[in-house]
């Protein structure tokens, strides 16, 4: 039994891997290449990377917290850019509504986020009004840490979405075995 697996195992070393049909033998599991988000919502991200990394040095609570969420509206923008628009109805008159209210049909997986942020709105809203305690200092590290992440996902999301390679035409593949490793 044992000399079957060995002979079996000298033919596999012999013969090489099978040959692909979209390359040579090395692409038999290719690895899926990133495909990248449109400029406007690249433009997006930097803006919302910039206004987070702003939040974070700002010394009023207010000023962090409105600072803040408004680093997540930009990043839920960037989503909205990127994926396009919600089907209109068109018995209704279309009415103004939030990304909060929209990023959640682009994106159903981002539905907590946006509800988060949305509940957030007011606040923010306050807090650029400049009412004294509108944000308290947890407030608006909280607000930072949880922007941050949502920042993350959705630049994973948008730039680093996996696609599959397309085929690649090998010029010399035919010229050395016709695709097939040398065996040495």
């Amino acid at each position: 039994m044992a000399s079957y697996h060995a002979a079996a195992a000298r033919r596999r070393r012999a013969t090489g891997p099978a040959p692909s049909l979209t390359g040579p033998a090395s692409d038999v599991h290719p690895v899926l290449r990133r495909a990248t988000a449109p400029p406007a919502a690249l433009d997006l991200l930097a803006q919302a990377r910039a206004g987070l990394d702003e939040a974070a040095v700002l010394e009023t609570p207010n000023e962090r917290y409105a600072t803040a969420h408004l680093a997540a509206l930009r990043t839920a923008a960037a989503v909205l850019a990127a994926r396009g628009r919600p089907e209109p109805n068109p018995r209704r008159r279309a009415r103004i509504r939030s990304a909060w209210e929209v990023l959640p049909e682009i994106a159903p997986e981002l539905t907590e986020w946006s509800a988060l942020f949305a509940s957030g709105a007011r606040r923010r809203a306050r807090a650029e009004a400049g009412i004294q305690g509108a944000a308290t200092r947890r407030d608006a590290d909280d607000l930072i840490r949880d922007v941050a992440m949502f920042l993350r996902l959705v630049e994973r999301m948008l730039v680093l979405q996996p696609v599959l390679p397309q085929p690649r035409q090998d010029t010399d593949a035919g010229e050395e075995g016709q695709g097939f490793p040398e065996t040495g």
